[in-house]
């Protein structure tokens, strides 16, 4: 451990997950205390308790990224349990990976409800109390659909793209503040979002990695030869929150093994 974000004080939605987990561990290894949110709140327990069992300092809460009332609720019991808050991982998200003519108007405004205007919720809520801590860093989960977003999903698409624009604004409009935004593009990581059939993530076997043909097309389109695993992305993730990473803002930053060459 190098206490590289010691004194720091993290919201990280999503934070029942495999990749908002993996921060949330990560981070309070490094010295930050977390808010471990998600709207599945005995996921979040499961981890904020293994992250107070390590000696760290965490709470888990509740948080529907959609609604703008549970955000700053999320962020008034942060700064009352922790502090101000330096650092906000915006994780949460949605997929239905169906065509775009297949895709209905539910699924596509779902997908862009969670992943795009639950970030720009979060981004809005936290930013007072970024400034009462001198500065801040906002990190927001892109995707391979960043770069080259194919046919699939036109909602996942779209979402990620935005992201783009979305994480760009906050870090125009808040470097005065000393607050940074930053977007991590994951390729394929190996989580539940790829492998289980989840409300926010449906899958079977024509689109689950439990299927090896869908491992195998994966595995094959990324040249440095293994999917990426939620470790991976939280490592990026922390090099963005730290002061290594103190002049990149409104940038993207790809962790996906080759995957978007």
């Amino acid at each position: 451990m190098s206490n590289r974000l010691l004194g720091k004080v993290a919201i990280i939605t999503g934070g029942g997950g495999a990749m908002g987990g993996a921060q949330a561990r990560l981070f309070s290894s490094e010295g930050a205390a977390v808010c471990v949110a998600d709207n599945r709140i005995e996921k979040a327990q499961e981890v904020a308790d293994e992250i107070i069992h390590s000696g760290g300092k965490a709470f888990a809460t509740n948080l529907d990224v959609r609604n703008a009332d549970e955000w700053a609720t999320a962020v008034s019991k942060t700064e009352s349990e922790l502090g101000s808050v330096s650092l906000l991982c915006n994780n949460a998200g949605a997929n239905f990976r169906v065509g775009f003519e297949e895709q209905t108007e539910d699924q596509f405004r779902l997908i862009m409800e969670v992943g795009l205007n639950g970030a720009f919720l979060g981004i809005q809520a936290v930013v007072p109390s970024m400034r009462r801590s001198g500065g801040g860093v906002i990190l927001n989960m892109g995707s391979l659909a960043a770069i080259r977003p194919g046919g699939g999903s036109p909602g996942y698409a779209a979402q990620k793209m935005a992201m783009i624009g979305l994480t760009r604004s906050a870090a125009h409009s808040f470097a005065k503040d000393n607050i940074r935004s930053v977007v991590i593009s994951p390729g394929h990581v190996d989580t539940p979002f790829l492998r289980g059939n989840n409300a926010h993530s449906p899958n079977d076997w024509d689109t689950s990695i439990d299927n090896p043909e869908n491992y195998a097309k994966r595995l094959d389109g990324t040249p440095l030869g293994r999917l990426q695993r939620p470790e991976d992305i939280a490592n990026a993730f922390l090099f963005a929150a730290t002061d290594d990473a103190a002049m990149i803002t409104g940038s993207m930053i790809t962790v996906d093994g080759g995957a978007g060459m």
